[in-house]
């Protein structure tokens, strides 16, 4: 079985840069357990290459990736839930986010839920005018877990992250841009791969410790609220809501929430 994320090097602009790319298309690149392994695994290798001095991550086909896959997390308990799936995959983007080599996020499809979250561990994010960002889990009875909270109102706005995960419905490329939550915006697939190498090309132009010290310093911004996250999550599981979320969800069908 092909692997579900790839993950190689290339010499670009007389340096070293490397590609994350999640490789599970006919499911819209939805994160398993075995993906986030996987991602964990690469970031160690990313941390002990010196050599590298760029690193993009990007989805293979319609999207960038649709989240963390309800099949991996829906029949978890609580506890699970909590210390295995959320605590995990917090981590795991925590370290992502922590490289100091900057991270490029590059969405040629949406990015949705634990996808959105992968993305805005990003350093920089350019995405295509058809993409569209969104945290839907609320209507799943469940909450988002990764930190994403957290992070998308840093960098787009309390206000702004409560009304993306509140309504729970998309936003277009285009409001994404105006609210900052991506920093350029491609007309096209080739537009994007354009503006992707002229990052490309600032960063490995620059002074790979300042970029990392610097990564460093707006790190110190974060509070570290990941067993927070991992509680909360787990305490939306553990409700019937959630519940008839996930089965609504399967069903292809509107959920009936009781506020239980």
């Amino acid at each position: 079985m092909e692997a579900e994320i790839l993950f190689w090097r290339k010499e670009q602009f007389g340096a070293v840069c490397a590609e994350i790319i999640l490789n599970r298309p006919e499911k819209g690149n939805a994160l398993t357990m075995r993906m986030l392994e996987q991602l964990s695994s690469i970031v160690s290798e990313i941390e002990a290459d010196r050599e590298l001095r760029a690193v993009i991550i990007r989805g293979c086909g319609r999207f960038f990736c649709t989240g963390g896959d309800i099949g991996a997390w829906g029949a978890l308990s609580p506890q699970q839930m909590g210390r295995d799936w959320i605590l995990y995959g917090i981590n795991v983007l925590e370290r992502l986010a922590a490289l100091p080599q900057p991270v490029i996020a590059a969405v040629s499809g949406h990015a949705l839920g634990g996808g959105l979250e992968l993305a805005i561990a990003a350093d920089l994010r350019v995405a295509v005018k058809s993409a569209k960002f969104g945290s839907p889990e609320v209507t799943l009875g469940m909450i988002s877990g990764w930190t994403g909270i957290r992070r998308l109102s840093e960098i787009i706005g309390v206000g702004r992250a409560r009304h993306l995960m509140l309504l729970g419905t998309p936003i277009t490329a285009e409001v994404a841009l105006k609210w900052g939550l991506i920093t350029a915006l491609a007309e096209d697939a080739d537009d994007l791969e354009r503006q992707l190498n002229e990052w490309l090309e600032r960063l490995c132009a620059n002074a790979p410790v300042a970029m990392a010290l610097t990564k460093g310093i707006l790190a110190t911004m974060h509070t570290d609220l990941r067993h927070h996250h991992a509680s909360a999550a787990a305490q939306a599981l553990s409700t019937e809501d959630c519940k008839e979320g996930v089965q609504a969800f399967r069903e292809k069908r509107r959920p009936v929430f009781r506020n239980k």
